[in-house]
C-alpha cells in the first residue's frame, strides 16, 4: 500500500502543477503522435493476433495478454489511413478508457516527455470537424498530434448514450428549466455525449473546449457582477485538456472569491485511486468516470434535488 500511495503522491504533484507526461509514437509515416501516460497500462511488441468474424475493420484482431483477451485497434486505419503492415515489428499500447481495456497498434514507440498543459494547444483552425485530434504540441521542433481516442472508440465500440427509463423524474425535469450547466471538454465526441444526456434532463448547456477558455468565460461573467455559483447549476469538466487541465481549472475557481462556491464535478476517462486524491486536493465537489449516462444523469438530478431542499428549508 505504501508503494501505491507513493505513486499517487508523485502523480498528484505532477498534475497539480498543470503538467502531464506524453508517450510519443508513430503510425505509418514520420508524424509524431502522443498519448497521456496516465491512460497507458503497458507497451509491448505486437503479440500474435487472432482474427475473429464480424470484427470492426479497425480491429485487427484480439490478443491474449496477461490472462485476458483484448481487442487490438489499428490507430492508423482508425484515423483514415491504411492498415499498418509488418506486424512483426509493430507495437501495441495497452490503455484503459471508460472502464474498458484495449490495445492500440502503432508502428513504433519513441519515448516519454514531461510537459506543461500550457504547451498543449487546440488543433489549428481550419482542420475541419472530421479530424481525430484533441490537441497539438511541439517536441524538439517537431509537431506532435494528440489523437482523440474517445472519438476513435466511440466509432468502433459505440457507447450507449440513452438514459434508462425511470432515472429522470418529472419533478427534476421541472427543476431543470432555466438551469444552466457548463460543460468543459476537449473531445468533440465527449461534449456531444454529455450534452445529449443533459438535454434529456432539460437543463440549458454551455459547452467549451478547454480549461483556459472556461476560466476566461467564468471570469468575464464575474467581472460583470454575475454570481456564477448561483447562475450555473454546476460545471462538469474533463481533466485532460489543452492549455489548462481540469485540476488546475478547479483550483483557479476555488481561489477566486467571486466564484469559489461553484459546484464542480470532474468527469474523465482517467480512472484510479489517484483521481480521488486529486479531487480532494483541488477542492472539486465530485468525480465521475466516463461515460455512463445513468450515473451522469443521477449526479445532475442529485444536484437539482439538493437545491430544491435548500429552497424548501428557506421557505
Amino acid at each position: 500500500m505504501a508503494g501505491v500511495m507513493d505513486s499517487v503522491n508523485q502523480r498528484t504533484q505532477l498534475v497539480g502543477q498543470n503538467r502531464l507526461e506524453l508517450l510519443l509514437f508513430r503510425l505509418a509515416g514520420n508524424q509524431l503522435y502522443g498519448i497521456n501516460v496516465f491512460k497507458v497500462k503497458e507497451v509491448l511488441q505486437c503479440p500474435r493476433l487472432t482474427a475473429m468474424p464480424k470484427l470492426h475493420p479497425v480491429v485487427r484482431g484480439v490478443a491474449h495478454i496477461r490472462g485476458g483477451t483484448l481487442p487490438i485497434l489499428d490507430l492508423n486505419r482508425a484515423t483514415g489511413g491504411p492498415g499498418l503492415d509488418n506486424l512483426d515489428t509493430a507495437f501495441v499500447i495497452i490503455t484503459e478508457y471508460n472502464y474498458k481495456v484495449q490495445g492500440f497498434l502503432v508502428r513504433s514507440v519513441e519515448r516519454i516527455v514531461n510537459m506543461n498543459w500550457s504547451e498543449i494547444h487546440p488543433p489549428p483552425k481550419g482542420t475541419g470537424r472530421e479530424h481525430y485530434l484533441t490537441a497539438v504540441t511541439r517536441v524538439d521542433n517537431q509537431m506532435v498530434e494528440i489523437i482523440d481516442v474517445e472519438k476513435v472508440l466511440a466509432e468502433v465500440v459505440p457507447t450507449n448514450e440513452k438514459i434508462s427509463d425511470g432515472v429522470i423524474d418529472a419533478e427534476s425535469q421541472a427543476d431543470a428549466v432555466a438551469r444552466t450547466v457548463l460543460i468543459v471538454d476537449d473531445s468533440s465526441i465527449a461534449r456531444k455525449q454529455v450534452a445529449r444526456c443533459l438535454q434529456e434532463i432539460g437543463v440549458e448547456i454551455v459547452a467549451l473546449n478547454d480549461g483556459r477558455q472556461a476560466l476566461d468565460w467564468l471570469k468575464a461573467r464575474a467581472d460583470q457582477g454575475e454570481d456564477v455559483s448561483q447562475s450555473l447549476l454546476m460545471m462538469i469538466s474533463d481533466i485532460e485538456m489543452p492549455e489548462m487541465d481540469g485540476y488546475t481549472l478547479t483550483a483557479e475557481v476555488r481561489n477566486d472569491s467571486r466564484m469559489n462556491k461553484l459546484h464542480i464535478m470532474l468527469h474523465t476517462s482517467l480512472s484510479g485511486v489517484f483521481n480521488q486524491a486529486m479531487v480532494r486536493k483541488v477542492g472539486a465537489d465530485d468525480f465521475l468516470a466516463k461515460f455512463k449516462p445513468d450515473d451522469l444523469a443521477q449526479r445532475v438530478i442529485e444536484r437539482l434535488r439538493s437545491l430544491r431542499g435548500d429552497a424548501d428549508g428557506q421557505a
